[in-house]
Order: structure tokens, then sequence, then C-alpha cells
């Protein structure tokens, strides 16, 4: 039997699972809460709008098992899908979401843009659930080969970063590869028809391809990324709903043993939803370490901000960004609140 906050992934190693477990184990401590509790939630919202992607296994899963409904009977949830993290955080600025998860380069573009949100969450990094594919006949067989070449990448994603750091270890310049800004559907149709010669994707969209088409990975985020996911809330949900973040909390680690401990449910809930064959959620869930969710450590901020700093390096983002600075700190919000 496992704890219920048992990590065993072979993505994440021992020292790092002890700590994600510290983590999520201190955040419910200073909630004054166990893993599992059900207590009343004081100061609720009216109404309360996630913003998620196929990707987002934890938020897929807390959706189709409507836990959160459960444990908010007098707040009506609404789901809203989305193609990838900047369309997500573009509503969350505008106040049509009050919470949302992406990977790690949307919130960077919506910090350079200005936009009020904050980072109170992350899961542990997802190095292996993205790559740069290559057609399997393709001549490139380098990252160097890249120069000169067209490669669909959704802009400000996830898998932008790890183009980034892809030409930056093939020893190339941003200028010399010609990237395609494209949404995962038309990056796909693209790299189909062999109009783009790479295509810079994450999962789902990249276990759907690796099995229906058998591209070549040229890299993956293993060797240059961390691929981190990050939860972001808008500013006033934080500061006057943080119980209900901690549902969330709560209901997302909850979802995560799900995953881990009955894959099979974990398929047929994530197939039922997504539409997706349950062999690229089989193939997609292999690639996911285990994920509670905790606020961010000084690691994971310190990751981020490479993150950052890269895509200023390159001129991508119009101004420098202190990652730190929109990171949710509960302790001291607890501090101010009494």
């Amino acid at each position: 039997m496992h704890h219920p906050l048992e990590v065993t992934s072979p993505f994440l190693p021992p020292q790092h699972r002890r700590h994600w477990l510290r983590l999520v184990a201190t955040t419910l401590a200073s909630w004054g809460m166990t893993p599992g509790a059900q207590a009343q939630v004081p100061g609720a919202p009216r109404q309360l709008r996630i913003g998620y992607q196929k990707s987002a296994v934890n938020l897929v899963i807390a959706k189709q098992s409507g836990w959160l409904e459960a444990r908010l009977p007098g707040t009506q949830v609404s789901w809203i899908e989305f193609p990838a993290g900047p369309q997500l955080l573009e509503a969350l600025s505008v106040g049509s979401l009050e919470f949302g998860l992406t990977g790690d380069s949307p919130p960077v573009f919506a910090q350079a843009a200005g936009k009020d949100l904050l980072y109170v969450g992350a899961e542990p990094p997802k190095p292996d659930s993205s790559a740069l594919l290559v057609p399997a006949n393709s001549p490139l067989k380098t990252l160097a080969d890249l120069r000169g070449r067209k490669v669909a990448v959704q802009k400000g994603s996830s898998a932008h970063y790890l183009l980034v750091r892809a030409v930056e270890k093939a020893g190339l310049g941003w200028a010399d590869i010609q990237p395609v800004y494209l949404v995962p559907a038309d990056a796909r149709a693209a790299f189909e028809r062999g109009s783009v010669d790479a295509w810079a994707i994450w999962d789902p969209f990249y276990a759907a391809t690796e099995l229906a088409l058998r591209p070549r990975a040229l890299v993956t985020g293993r060797e240059l990324a961390s691929n981190n996911s990050f939860y972001l809330a808008s500013r006033p949900f934080v500061t006057d709903h943080p119980a209900t973040l901690q549902v969330l909390f709560e209901e997302l680690t909850r979802a995560d043993r799900l995953a881990q401990q009955q894959r099979p449910q974990a398929i047929k809930l994530i197939s039922a939803f997504s539409g997706l064959d349950a062999g690229v959620v089989s193939l997609f869930l292999q690639r996911r370490p285990a994920s509670p969710v905790a606020p961010l450590s000084p690691a994971t901020v310190a990751d981020q901000q490479r993150v950052a700093d890269a895509f200023h390096r390159l001129g991508l983002i119009p101004r420098p960004v202190v990652v730190a600075d929109i990171v949710w700190q509960p302790a001291k919000a607890q501090v101010a609140a009494r």
C-alpha cells in the first residue's frame, strides 16, 4: 500500500521526490490540513473558472471525477479548454479565468507584457514530455543541421524554450533558423505535408504524432529543458480565496495519485475527455513523472528565471523580468492576513 503522497517516479531522483513531498506536506500543514481532509471551505467564491489543456493530467482527472464540485458545493466551477498556454494566460490576465496550468514559457511572455497574474504552484519537471521532431526520412541528423530550416512551434509555449535551448546547444543563433509560429493542430498538419522541416512539441501532441507518423526525435527536453508545469491564478482570486486555492492543491495532488496508482482508470478518464486513443494517453502518461502540486521552491524559481533570461537575451520578450516578483508566497500571505 502506498502512502497517499508517495512519489515513486523513475524520472525524479530520490532526493527530489523527498523534496517535493516535503513541499506538499508543508503546504497542507500550513493550512491546517492533512491529505484527504474534507473540511468546510470558508469564503469560497461564487464562481471558479479553470483553464486547462489536454496535457493537464491532474486538472483533467479532477474535472472528470467531479471532485472540486463536491468540495465546493456553493461554487459554480467552469472548465475552459485552451490549445496552449499563451491563450490561457491571456484569458487569465483579462479576468476571464481565476486559475490555470501552463508550461514554463507562457508565464514569462505574460509577465514581460505586464499581465497581472501570480505563480501559485508547480509540478515536478517533465523533461521527457517534449521533443524536437523530424520526419523519419529527414536528412537532419544533428541539431546543427537545423541551420536554415523551418521549425514549427507555438510561440510563447514550453516548446518555444525547448527550441531556444536546442539552437543554443547546436552553436547556432536564433537568426540561423526559420521559426514558423503555429498552434499545435496547424503545426501537425504542416509537419505531415512537409512544409516545415522540424516541429518542437509537447505531450499529448508528441505522443499522438509519435504513434501515428513514427517521426524521429532529434532531442527531448531531457538534454535541454526541465519542462516545468506551473499553476497560475489571478491576483484577486489568490488574495480573496486562499482556502479555495488550498482545495485546488489537495484535489490536484489527489488526481496525481490516481494517475500513478490507478493507471487504467486514469487512461479511461483522460481518453473519454480528450478523444485521444488510449494508446496515446498511455504513452504520454509513461513519460510523465509523479506530479503532486506544491508552491514554487527556490530552485524552481531559479530554473524559471533561466527561461526568462534566455528569451530576453534573444530579444524575444521586450524587457527583462524578475520571476520572483510574481511568485505567491503563502507563508508571507498568512502573516499579512493576521
